[in-house]
């Protein structure tokens, strides 16, 4: 595809973005992290992965959030990636509750990380950069740590919980 020869400059609403970008199928993760003792996490789906030599994931918090501090202060966060019927983490960690993890099973990492348990996949990062993205901040963290188990994911897509069966493992 060949760029336009003539810049041109358009501006959209967050509305419009919102609709065009919601109709991205997305995972559904939870973003763990602890300082002080105290863990915070967030649903996120502005997850990625950056590189597979070294391992490197991206995160994206909104930097009102207590878990974009915690991760920040420490250095340190945990992905926690949701298997199709943790509609109900998705929601919690979602919310401004103030004690998300009330009533959760939970696991702290050798890395001081708030695991989720039963999840698909739980990757704890060391960050190594941070970025300014606009109402977010981006983490680049490098991946000292997985653990995976069977089963389908939980994905989002257009405002919605979504089903994807993945093919069988070779």
């Amino acid at each position: 595809m060949t760029p336009s020869p003539t810049p041109h400059t358009t501006t959209i609403s967050a509305a419009e973005f919102r609709d065009a970008i919601g109709r991205f199928l997305t995972g559904v993760t939870v973003v763990t992290s602890r300082h002080d003792g105290v863990p915070q996490g967030i649903t996120a789906s502005a997850v990625c992965s950056v590189s597979l030599e070294p391992p490197l994931l991206l995160v994206c918090l909104n930097k009102q959030s207590s878990t974009r501090q915690a991760v920040a202060a420490s250095g340190r966060f945990a992905v926690n990636v949701l298997a199709e019927g943790q509609h109900d983490l998705a929601m919690r960690f979602a919310t401004k509750s103030a004690d998300k993890f009330a009533g959760l099973a939970l696991e702290i990492s050798a890395n001081d990380l708030p695991l989720l348990q039963d999840t698909l996949a739980t990757l704890e990062c060391r960050v190594t950069e941070e970025a300014d993205g606009g109402t977010h901040s981006i983490f680049i963290g490098k991946v000292e740590r997985a653990a995976v188990r069977d089963g389908s994911p939980l994905a989002y897509v257009r405002g919605q919980f979504a089903r994807v069966q993945p093919p069988p493992a070779a």
